[in-house]
């Protein structure tokens, strides 16, 4: 899965200078964010200061403001369109190189069960998985590495906590906390997902491989036969409807919270009027991206269960083709 991409010298432009072209771009885009955070606390406070002072502010200025946002927006637009096209064709050019090692094994293994199955589908689901887990992991350190110094300066100005007085750069330790929080529970209750997930796939393997028997044997499938199998699939798929459940019940109901979780940190603040409206949005801009950093975890659980079972499946395989006869690990 990974030497046959990182280690080929055939894909190195795209696994050296690809991975660094990647990196660069993604750390470009956080930075326009953090320009376009900027641009929301000075644009507030210009609406805070026209709405206290009638006449203060020209229209120009408010145009001048609406131009610059635009300007960065349409740059931030291009980045993030090419930088999807780019990921695309990376993860579409990994996925070609474990394609391309399965294949030239493919006379010693084709007995192996799902063997199609794992090199077509499993290699697909495996490259989909990575472009997505890879690219939030990588945009949510980026974001962390830009966006922590900036909250850790703003808590400067925030008095206290509600309930617990004045904390020294409290809003950085809030996101700290609520995001370790929230990945813990997450962690404890979907602890059973992933084996759930990689067993789903072995009986869809099961039920798979008999149809396509049947499609040339007219002894195999039987409807009794496949009466069976489905009925495995389906206790599995109802299983994990069951245990997904009450895990989008917590995950949810945790990330509703978490959209008031910086206001009731800056309370105590905007009632004694310590803040701007400006610098609030600038706070709350900032947290969430922080917060949204440590919660990557939260936001992925799902899809990290999904690629452990693909992997689980790519691994096995990968045993038992260096275990087939005349093939050395």
């Amino acid at each position: 899965m990974f030497r046959s991409f990182f280690l080929s010298r055939r894909w190195f432009a795209w696994s050296g200078p690809g991975t660094a072209l990647i990196l660069f771009a993604s750390w470009y885009k956080v930075e326009l964010d953090v320009r376009i955070n900027e641009w929301f606390g000075d644009f507030y406070n210009l609406v805070q200061k026209a709405l206290g002072t009638p006449g203060s502010v020209s229209i120009d200025a408010y145009w001048g403001y609406i131009a610059s946002f635009g300007k960065l927006a349409a740059v931030f637009v291009l980045v993030s369109v090419l930088l999807d096209f780019l990921v695309k064709h990376y993860v579409f050019r990994w996925r070609q190189a474990m394609n391309d090692f399965y294949v030239v094994h493919w006379a010693r293994v084709r007995g192996i069960e799902g063997a199609s199955q794992r090199v077509q589908e499993d290699t697909m689901r495996f490259a989909r998985l990575m472009e997505s887990l890879g690219v939030s992991l990588m945009n949510s350190v980026l974001t962390l590495i830009a966006f922590l110094p900036i909250l850790w300066t703003l808590s400067a100005s925030v008095t206290e906590l509600p309930w617990l007085g004045r904390v020294e750069h409290s809003l950085v330790w809030v996101a700290i906390a609520f995001a370790l929080a929230g990945t813990v529970l997450m962690a404890l209750i979907g602890i059973r997902l992933p084996g759930l997930e990689f067993h789903n796939q072995r009986v869809e393997a099961a039920y798979r491989k008999e149809l396509v028997y049947g499609e040339d044997q007219p002894e195999r499938a039987a409807p009794a036969t496949l009466r069976g199998l489905f009925d495995a699939v389906r206790r599995n798929y109802f299983q994990l409807f069951f245990h997904y459940l009450y895990f989008d019940v917590a995950k949810w109901s945790y990330l509703q919270f978490a959209v008031l979780v910086p206001y009731i940190a800056l309370g105590p603040s905007l009632m004694g009027g310590a803040i701007t409206l400006g610098l609030m949005q600038q706070i709350v801009r900032a947290f969430d991206r922080v917060q949204g950093s440590f919660q990557y975890l939260v936001h992925s659980w799902s899809t990290i269960v999904e690629l452990m079972s693909v992997y689980k499946r790519l691994r096995e395989f990968e045993r038992r083709i260096t275990a087939a006869p005349g093939l050395a690990p």
